[in-house]
């Protein structure tokens, strides 16, 4: 197999036996960046010189026989939401065009750690708002299933890019679904860990009280593998669990022993009028194959499920209102010292700054923050949080994991939804419950369209039991051949 097409747990391997260099695979994925990317859009800035130079310090590590851990020489990107040291970071907006943080988001440290390969940062809908990645700020991204198509989103670009082999790996974040959409859309693992199970310091705020930064694989062991990196405790995090990060690969493990005793439980709520059949027909051969693996399978209500677009959107805007009010155009944005030129710069931020997209979030947030609003939208909404919650609680007491569709779709054409928000908003409508209750999700490859177009199933799994998420996916993908496919050569 191409270098560029390695699972990236093999690569790493690979370069610890010293049978390929970790130079030689950041020039395979930077040859491939060069003859691709032009096209697809992944990439908002490739670091290859600083990809080079730590590939040549792996190497050298490798060759003392030191210990370069457990990514040692792997190609990784990252979300342009991750702030890295001396790197441009953007979020995909023009307010940060041209900002090179002086410190590294935790997840970035501990990639570094780990032996990681940086290739750049990747392409996203402007902070994180979007279903699509076409709210970027700089240039839209392509499925590489089908280039008249989106890869999803708003961490399109990171799941785009290990589709079509321009990184090993990548990070993305998730809010309302935007790991496991595009994920989903992309052919590829996503993983969105417990609320608090990893570090949000260092990630440019969306949603605080549901961001989370979860990894995307090529295979349901790198996935695992880059989770085992980056997740534990932090410090710096005052929401982060204090919590033992166990062996996730060794979950993954696990499922070639079968399923036997667990109970997948299938909420009726999620196979809707107007869902795509082929969707469908794909989400319910996969929950019967786990059936096959020694699964029992359950149906289960969750009956506030209806309230859970409504609910996301007035919790999310409401805290983005507040997030995104620090980009006032004094404390970033200003990039010419001339005093004379501040009062250009700060309508230039406040007005052309920002995207439709987000500007369309920061009034409806703001709104409902409004004194003689807040109980009848902000508050009703934290109500209804919490019986979305509460239904996940009855759920997990009769089932162990609880199986979806990702989208209601497949990837749909670039334009296609851009001039109907709700239309938009509706793509997360299988993936918003999950952060509303801080539970852990995942999106894996179940199949694909007669044309071609991929097709992920959800796992939702109890607060910081990811483990048994691993273990059903690795179970499911070693009994499906979903991860050989490739859409590019």
């Amino acid at each position: 197999m191409s270098l560029h097409y390695l699972p990236a747990a093999r690569q790493a391997e690979l370069v610890r036996r010293r049978e390929v260099s970790a130079r030689e695979l950041a020039e395979a994925h930077l040859g491939r960046i060069a003859a691709l990317d032009g096209d697809l859009g992944t990439y908002l800035h490739v670091d290859a010189d600083g990809a080079r130079a730590r590939a040549n310090e792996i190497d050298r590590a490798v060759a003392r026989r030191d210990d370069v851990g457990s990514l040692g020489g792997v190609p990784v990107a990252l979300k342009d939401i991750f702030v890295t040291r001396a790197v441009p970071t953007t979020a995909g907006s023009r307010i940060l065009d041209g900002w090179r943080p002086p410190y590294d988001a935790t997840v970035v440290a501990r990639l570094r750690q780990a032996g990681a390969v940086i290739l750049g940062k990747l392409n996203m809908d402007e902070f994180a708002m979007g279903s699509s990645n076409e709210n970027s700020a700089f240039r839209p991204c392509k499925n590489p299933w089908d280039r008249a198509r989106v890869p999803g989103g708003s961490s399109g670009g990171s799941a785009a890019s290990v589709a079509a082999g321009l990184a090993a790996a990548s990070l993305g974040t998730d809010t309302g679904g935007s790991v496991r959409q595009p994920a989903s859309l992309s052919g590829v693992v996503g993983v969105k860990p417990t609320y608090g199970r990893v570090s949000r310091y260092g990630v440019i705020a969306f949603a605080s009280s549901l961001d989370q930064v979860g990894p995307l694989g090529r295979t349901v062991e790198d996935a695992a593998l880059l989770l085992e990196v980056i997740a534990g405790h932090d410090p710096l995090d005052a929401t982060s669990i204090p919590a033992i990060v166990p062996r996730y690969r060794d979950d993954v493990a696990r499922g070639a022993d079968g399923l036997g005793g667990l109970v997948v439980g299938l909420p009726r709520e999620y196979f809707v009028p107007g869902m795509d059949a082929e969707v469908e027909r794909a989400v319910r051969a996969a929950v019967a194959g786990l059936e096959t693996l020694g699964a029992r399978v359950r149906e289960i209500a969750l009956p506030h499920t209806e309230y859970a677009v409504a609910c996301y959107y007035l919790v999310a805007t409401a805290e983005a209102s507040s997030n995104l009010a620090r980009y006032d155009g004094v404390r970033y944005g200003l990039r010419r010292g001339d005093a004379g030129a501040l009062a250009d710069m700060y309508a230039e931020t406040r007005g052309a700054g920002f995207g439709a997209e987000v500007k369309r979030r920061i009034m409806l947030g703001t709104y409902v923050l409004r004194s003689g609003y807040y109980d009848a939208y902000y508050r009703k909404a934290q109500q209804v949080r919490t019986l979305i919650k509460r239904d996940f609680e009855r759920a997990f007491a009769e089932v162990d994991v609880v199986a979806t569709p990702v989208s209601p779709t497949p990837a749909f054409r670039l334009g296609e939804k851009t001039g109907d928000p709700l239309a938009m908003y509706l793509a997360d409508i299988f993936t918003i419950s999950a952060p509303l209750a801080g539970l852990p999700a995942m999106s894996v490859p179940c199949g694909f369209t007669a044309a071609g177009l991929p097709i992920g199933l959800q796992l939702i799994g109890r607060t910081l039991d990811e483990p048994t998420l691993f273990r059903v996916a690795g179970a499911y993908e070693a009994a499906n051949e979903w991860t050989t496919r490739r859409p590019c050569p």
